[in-house]
């Protein structure tokens, strides 16, 4: 009983590590998407939230629609829709580049509400500041808003950034391989799941800590008064 029990973990130990360098090509795959994903939600976030705080109503208003849709719809559908519907008007995208626009436009819902209450959150008295000295508008924001925000921002940001690492997975539903996929696949292959399941779980694990303890390196490196522009 014993031995067999040993010779089942060796067995298992032999299977781990044959399956590894598949499972580092969806791991690949992983952080491709992660990056790229969150680059997106990064920028079109901020757009957003620009284009919220707008004060003309026909550009602030239909914005808040258009992050309260996204925000409130399954990731999943908004996936099926932009890879399934948009070709039948036209436009068709491969399977990674429609899995990582959809986690960016996701989560730029998500990190323009972060832009927003980052930029609510620096004085008012530093915009009128900014207007005394006869700052135009968009160096108001480049130049003394945002690098004050930014400090405030970066907890709330890296939360959205382990959100996404864990998303992921999501795009098998669309042929990407990622970690999960590949696992599944192997699985089914050789009929062992436990082994591929488990190793993927503390690779998405060790992505994770990875990515929070870079963002906190970050946030400690930042100084809380803002960002100095010299």
């Amino acid at each position: 009983m014993l031995y067999g029990i040993h010779w089942d973990l060796s067995n298992s130990w032999t299977f781990a590590a044959s399956i590894i360098p598949i499972l580092l090509i969806g791991m690949k795959i992983t952080v491709l998407a992660t990056v790229f994903g969150f680059l997106i939600a990064l920028v079109l976030g901020l757009v957003f939230a620009l284009m919220r705080s707008a004060p003309m109503r026909i550009v602030s208003w239909p914005t808040r629609f258009v992050i309260e849709f996204v925000r409130d719809t399954p990731l999943l559908i908004q996936l099926y829709f932009l890879y399934y519907v948009l070709p039948d008007v036209g436009l068709t995208l491969p399977a990674l580049e429609t899995g990582i626009f959809a986690l960016g436009l996701q989560y730029s819902a998500y990190t323009s509400e972060v832009y927003r209450a980052g930029l609510d959150a620096v004085p008012q008295g530093q915009r009128e500041a900014a207007r005394a000295l006869n700052l135009g508008t968009m160096r108001t924001f480049r130049d003394v808003i945002i690098p004050q925000a930014i400090p405030r921002i970066v907890p709330a940001l890296a939360n959205y950034l382990v959100s996404i690492i864990k998303d992921t997975p999501i795009l098998s539903a669309i042929t990407v391989l990622e970690m999960l996929g590949v696992s599944q696949i192997i699985g089914a292959r050789t009929y062992r799941y436990m082994v591929p399941l488990t190793m993927v779980g503390i690779l998405f694990l060790i992505l994770t800590v990875i990515a929070a303890t870079a963002v906190r390196y970050l946030e400690n490196r930042l100084p809380r008064a803002g960002i100095p522009l010299k």
